[in-house]
């Protein structure tokens, strides 16, 4: 049965997200009544989003696409807004599919890390982007897009359009900002070609956000469950990699700056390693020596033998490290636990030369 919202005051402070709602469903309006214009670029798009602010594991399912699209033999670039990066450039490349060219303070921390893993693949950052994508098609060869964070960015038409919606987050799909986290309607998921319900387990597999979007929706498109899987520790700023028992039975302090700190500790927690505390930094944190200081000083406090954190913030992290210090990373890997065919479907359709039916 689907979560419902706590009644009494609660109730009545779901009145606050209600503009924010209005303004969201106005948006969509003037796009669907032409008075916005969505514009066309000359290769498919694959769109990967949420209707939620914080993190779904859209890196991660970014990632996965690219492997698979790459496996394809697809030349993929990757158009993202680089939120909170420095650079003040309008279009920045990240990557060229041979070079990382951009570090995690001026690209952003999430399309550092989509270069880093997808060597392959182009990067590239802007807040336009169609004339990102322009700009990308205009110096190198590229086959396809994959759109980062791109659900609301409905100036720019896609062929597929992935919304990706948290399994643990029942709660926060239940009401709009600021009471909520949705940034628009949950109705606004019938726009999507599949929802990918994510952090799939044994505990939470995606039923109460199911029945939510069922509701709102009256009937859902594809459905594909998600789940991001622990694969190995990283040491920070090396190329030194262990398995996921060897740290079992140690203690350890967490820090992190990603949009769901608790679903990292759930993931260290199973892993055997017993957390002392865990610092939780807003989402795209930009780490400085001070924050270091004040992370060595609480492990020593707390008696944690180890500094764990997230592959995202590692590479922010590694050069305020000392030579000899130690701080692991958990690298994930994603996992399509059902609804697998139907996706692999989806990224042939959206990455062929001709044209699918697209979605707004």
């Amino acid at each position: 049965m689907a979560a419902t919202m706590s009644r009494g005051p609660r109730s009545w402070l779901r009145w606050l997200g209600y503009p924010y709602e209005l303004a969201a469903r106005f948006r969509l309006w003037c796009y669907t009544q032409g008075w916005f214009s969505t514009r066309r670029l000359p290769r498919p798009v694959i769109s990967v989003g949420n209707l939620t602010v914080g993190g779904t594991g859209k890196t991660p399912v970014v990632m996965y696409l690219v492997e698979r699209l790459t496996a394809q033999g697809k030349r993929v670039a990757i158009l993202s807004r680089g939120y909170r990066r420095r650079s003040r450039a309008p279009q920045l490349l990240v990557s060229d599919g041979q070079r990382i060219l951009a570090g995690p303070d001026e690209a952003g921390d999430e399309p550092y890390l989509i270069a880093r893993r997808c060597p392959q693949a182009v990067v590239a950052v802007g807040a336009d982007r169609y004339a990102l994508g322009q700009w990308v098609l205009a110096q190198l060869p590229v086959d396809c897009f994959v759109l980062d964070d791109g659900f609301q960015h409905v100036q720019l038409h896609r062929d597929v359009n992935l919304l990706l919606v948290d399994a643990t987050d029942a709660a926060g799909i239940q009401a709009a900002l600021p009471i909520g986290r949705l940034r628009e309607p949950l109705s606004a998921a019938a726009r999507a070609s599949a929802v990918l319900i994510t952090r799939v387990d044994e505990v939470h597999g995606g039923e109460s956000v199911r029945c939510l979007l069922l509701d709102a929706c009256g009937s859902l498109p594809s459905l594909v469950r998600v789940g991001f899987r622990a694969e190995e520790f990283r040491r920070v700023g090396t190329a030194e990699r262990l398995p996921l028992d060897a740290f079992r039975g140690r203690s350890a302090l967490l820090f992190s700056g990603i949009g769901n700190a608790e679903s990292f500790r759930a993931l260290v927690d199973g892993l055997g390693i017993t957390v002392v505390e865990m610092l939780a930094f807003p989402d795209h944190v930009h780490y400085t020596r001070d924050m270091l200081d004040t992370i060595r000083a609480k492990a020593k406090a707390g008696g944690a033998d180890l500094l764990v954190t997230t592959e995202k913030d590692a590479d922010k992290v590694a050069l305020l490290l000392g030579a000899k210090e130690a701080c692991w990373a958990v690298r994930l890997r994603t996992e399509i636990v059902s609804g697998q065919e139907e996706l692999e479907r989806l990224l042939r359709l959206g990455s062929a030369p001709g044209r699918m039916a697209g979605h707004a």
